[in-house]
């Protein structure tokens, strides 16, 4: 219980980390470099939109562009409406016509041509530049936004003859054209952008009814790109001058003619490509093709996506802490893959939410948990290898420790093992003369005896039964020549028994020895008992022989099996004992006293 009311506190905390992240935008930046990738997918330009580009080839045959007589632009209506059926539905400048020419063009007669061939075509748009203030101020609704300061309309002639809208495009913070302010509000009237207007014109001349734009608080939309810098038909204007491209081309077509070379300063940071820079007048292609398309979107109510993401974040945290770690990462990248395609499917219905923050968040509970995981189960191991170390040499668990490729099995198994018993001989007369305290203090000097010298030899202390120890060699873990520790241990005792019998003696005016026997052979070993009590131990007919073994030795006496012999010729010195009777065997078994072993220097 106390588990899930944790697990439910950190839910909640997750639940509001992602709601303050989603309302307060923190990482704006990177979220919009993530929708920039996820919503800003070239879906094709339109082949309705074109755009005649003054492009360095034009400025190299005709000039600088502030050099120009407005001729040029005369000519280049007039070529477009040569063919009377054959002509663009709409024809818009991204120009700045705000003056009357004052180059070498006598009494503007460019000025006055451009404006008479633009009341001819009838369909023609030219671009005017805002100029806003440098403070912000509260408009009616409460909000801080930059007032319209001047507008620089077209000069008198042309502004009588063409529709004008601004052409100016707004950058977000990090430098990207994302979105567009598709009206401003100049002395009571309400000013078009630019390529609205040439939407505007082109629905007229359809006689089409333009679909209305969803806005966010500030009047902008959010652009959703069809192409990326260079995707749409640019032709170089100076060709379409010399006759070079057939009027026809152009046929019931939007034609945009802007700049298109970096030295006229109009290029852009858009956030389908960061590599190259968009012309303004391919951001107005976008513009026009978006609103032929209602493929606008505006940001959603922060609050309730920060709520809905919230909640499934809470969710998929407690499950975190309760799933497995490979469920738990499909769950986090089956979370990150929905919303991804959630947000793509509300983009395209006009509603463009925040990626960032539940992936992040998610990721931070995954890493979370895991990093949990690894220190409960460090701890855990831990506990396990010091719980080990009270049966196995501890050098062994440091060793299995590093390798970290240790297991008990549980139930049991088959292993081949060596057996040691060992037991006090005299304890029972002894304990009957001298007081318990004295009793306990013997039996543990003997008992550190033998556990030492098994953990020196790299056994594993299965169990003390009153007086005797019992221990295994190659169990639960794989021990080379396993044999040879095992007698190595019974010898040890032997010895060791010799000093702590010399000990007791001056203490307490009563010795003891020890009698020892090894066994090795086939055993099930593993964890034996039931589900509330177990133990792991090994039972089979070695161990039981290694018992009978130990019964018969005498003080200061070890004796092994025929087995251990075979297995060890060689190595140890022995003295047989020939063929005794073992309790619970039917036939004798050969049993030989071992003198001395030959350890490795």
């Amino acid at each position: 219980m106390k588990d899930i009311a944790k697990d439910v506190i950190e839910a909640l905390l997750v639940l509001v980390m992602v709601f303050v992240l989603t309302v307060t935008n923190l990482f704006g930046s990177v979220d919009y470099m993530l929708k920039d990738i996820t919503y800003q997918i070239p879906r094709g330009v339109s082949n309705q939109i074109k755009v005649i580009a003054i492009d360095e080839k034009t400025l190299e045959e005709l000039g600088p562009i502030g050099t120009w007589s407005r001729q040029y632009y005369a000519d280049l209506i007039n070529v477009l409406n040569a063919n009377e059926v054959a002509r663009p539905t709409v024809i818009g400048f991204d120009i700045i016509f705000s003056g009357y020419f004052n180059g070498d063009d006598e009494e503007t007669g460019g000025d006055v041509a451009f404006a008479t061939a633009c009341k001819e075509s009838g369909n023609v748009v030219v671009a005017s530049q805002i100029e806003y203030s440098e403070k912000p101020e509260k408009n009616e609704k409460g909000l801080l936004v930059y007032p319209v300061e001047k507008i620089y309309n077209p000069y008198e002639e042309l502004a009588q003859q063409v529709e004008v809208g601004f052409a100016n495009v707004s950058q977000d913070s990090d430098g990207v054209v994302r979105r567009v302010q598709l009206a401003e509000e100049y002395q009571g009237q309400n000013v078009s952008l630019f390529s609205k207007k040439v939407y505007d014109i082109y629905c007229d001349q359809l006689d089409i009814t333009s679909g209305g734009v969803e806005v966010d608080k500030y009047g902008r939309a959010i652009i959703n790109y069809s192409g990326k810098p260079g995707d749409y038909e640019a032709i170089s204007m100076v060709d379409v001058l010399n006759g070079k491209i057939d009027s026809k081309a152009f046929q019931d077509s939007i034609v945009l003619v802007g700049a298109y070379a970096n030295g006229m300063q109009d290029n852009f940071q858009v956030p389908n490509d960061y590599s190259k820079q968009m012309y303004g007048v391919e951001i107005h292609a976008n513009v026009v093709q978006a609103l032929m398309e209602n493929h606008f979107s505006i940001n959603g109510n922060p609050i309730l996506a920060g709520i809905v993401l919230g909640v499934i974040a809470a969710w998929l945290h407690f499950m975190f802490k309760r799933s497995k770690v490979w469920l738990s990462a499909v769950l986090l990248i089956g979370a990150i893959g929905i919303e991804i395609i959630v947000g793509m499917a509300l983009n395209n219905r006009g509603i463009s939410i925040s990626l960032i923050y539940l992936p992040v968040v998610l990721t931070l509970s995954f890493v979370y948990c895991l990093a949990l995981r690894y220190i409960l189960e460090s701890r855990r191991r831990k506990k396990m290898l010091n719980a080990f170390k009270k049966y196995v040499a501890p050098e062994i668990v440091e060793e299995l420790s590093k390798k970290g490729d240790f297991t008990v099995k549980l139930g049991g198994e088959n292993r081949d093992i060596a057996v040691l018993f060992v037991d006090i001989r005299g304890f029972t007369t002894m304990s009957e003369v001298l007081t318990p305290e004295e009793v306990v203090e013997i039996l543990n000097h003997y008992l550190n005896l033998t556990t030492n010298a098994i953990f020196k030899n790299k056994g594993t202390l299965d169990k003390f039964v009153g007086d005797a120890t019992m221990a295994v060699f190659n169990s639960p873990f794989d021990l080379e020549d396993y044999e040879f520790h095992a007698v190595c241990a019974a010898m040890d005792i032997v010895e060791g028994g010799k000093a702590l019998e010399k000990e007791l003696l001056e203490k307490y005016g009563r010795s003891v020895g020890f009698g020892v026997g090894v066994n090795c052979g086939p055993a099930v070993v593993g964890n034996i008992g039931c589900e509330f009590r177990m133990d792991f131990t090994a039972i089979g007919d070695t161990v039981n022989t290694a018992a009978r073994l130990e019964s018969n030795a005498a003080k200061g006496q070890v004796l092994i099996s025929q087995d251990v012999y075979d297995r060890l010729t060689g190595r140890i010195e022995v003295e047989c004992i020939g063929e005794i009777p073992l309790k619970g065997k039917s036939k004798g078994v050969c049993v030989y006293s071992v003198l001395d072993v030959h350890r490795d220097e």
